[in-house]
């Protein structure tokens, strides 16, 4: 097959839903198939609705070279209208990645409404779906009510390896001195590192410290705002940003850590969640999210309702005081990323999707020559 696959930026950007799509294009390509990367710039939401409007977008979209046409859901903004004139003039099959509804997320009304009514119509004109979890295909449902072609297939547990020493999860949780949390996720407003820290600030400061991975640049406003937060309470020490970081230095990070914390950010899958139960950590979620697909409240981590910033804190101090449970609770991480399929085994099921769209899409042709 010769395929497309349009994006915003660069496949290297450390985020899940990159990730996802640069497994993805790696995989299909292992297969034999082309894939031409279409690159968008990122910009803010109001010109990305101009890219509708660009010839030059419009000419490689109606190119009929291809045998399908896959879009990151992410880019929406700029193909909405673009694909309902696709559909018009070009009959080659469009495939959303949907990581996430955008409009999910909370906003301010009139912004809300605005996203949700061009997520609608982009979804809407798009002719099946490959899905990162069943909490975005029920998002999805809930917005359009569809009957495309779809398919759900789940992340991989295996990227950065397992904790090569389950043994050492007792000596971890056991350990004495301050727990050690951490939090892996680009610093902007909707991962909620802001309202964690408040969380933090509740506790008896040599009880916890927290490493923070992932990108200071994405809202440098936002990471100011964080630093001030820092500075006012005086937890410099107590709270590291390290920026993205990635491979052995991640490992790193996630094998010397007791705890996941990200409870307040609402994840359309949550794959760095999912990284950190390989290692042994169990997971502070949000319950809004899709993360409750495969963390389970008291058993290897703990979800925390929306709105809720109380339970956060007394969840960390019991851990701090009962390392017995966070023993438990660390086991209990660990076997639930081992029984999680592999990356290898997701893209292959995506491959197996895509490769009988494309058989469908042929055979509808040859009915429609015969006619």
């Amino acid at each position: 097959m010769r395929l497309c696959l349009m994006i915003y930026g660069s496949l290297d950007t450390l985020t899940g839903g990159f990730l996802y799509d640069k497994f993805l294009v790696r995989h299909l390509r292992r297969k034999g198939h082309t894939v031409d990367i279409v690159s968008l710039p990122w910009r803010r939401y109001g010109r990305l609705l101009l890219d509708n409007f660009s010839p030059e977008l419009r000419s490689k979209l109606t190119r009929k070279t291809y045998d399908l046409i896959l879009q990151d859901e992410l880019n929406h903004p700029s193909l909405f209208w673009l694909n309902h004139q696709h559909q018009k003039h070009n009959g080659v099959p469009i495939v959303s990645i949907v990581h996430q509804v955008l409009s999910s997320q909370p906003r301010k009304y009139g912004t809300h409404h605005l996203f949700k009514t061009v997520e609608k119509i982009y979804l809407t004109n798009v002719d099946a779906f490959i899905f990162n979890s069943e909490t975005t295909r029920s998002h999805v449902q809930r917005l359009i009510n569809f009957s495309h072609p779809s398919i759900v297939a789940n992340p991989g547990a295996d990227r950065l390896g397992h904790l090569p020493t389950p043994e050492k999860i007792k000596a971890r949780a056991r350990r004495t001195g301050p727990l050690e949390l951490v939090f892996v996720g680009n610093i902007t407003p909707i991962k909620g590192l802001m309202p964690l820290i408040e969380s933090l600030i509740r506790l008896p400061p040599d009880i916890w410290r927290l490493t923070v991975v992932g990108s200071l640049r994405m809202d440098p406003d936002h990471v100011r705002r964080i630093k001030r937060m820092i500075s006012a309470n005086h937890i410099g020490e107590q709270v590291r940003l390290m920026g993205p970081l990635d491979g052995r230095e991640l490992i790193k990070i996630l094998a010397d850590s007791q705890l996941f914390v990200m409870p307040y950010s609402n994840e359309g899958f949550g794959i760095a969640c999912l990284e950190a139960q390989a290692y042994g950590l169990p997971v502070l979620a949000s319950a809004a999210g899709a993360v409750r697909e495969f963390i389970g409240n008291g058993v290897n981590g703990f979800l925390i309702p929306v709105g809720e910033t109380k339970t956060c804190a007394a969840i960390i101090l019991d851990l701090h005081k009962n390392r017995n449970h966070l023993l438990s609770l660390s086991e209990a991480a660990l076997q639930t990323s081992l029984a999680r399929p592999g990356w290898a085994n997701t893209m292959d099921s995506i491959h197996h999707f895509l490769t009988n769209l494309r058989k469908q899409r042929q055979e509808s042709n040859l009915q429609s020559s015969s006619l």
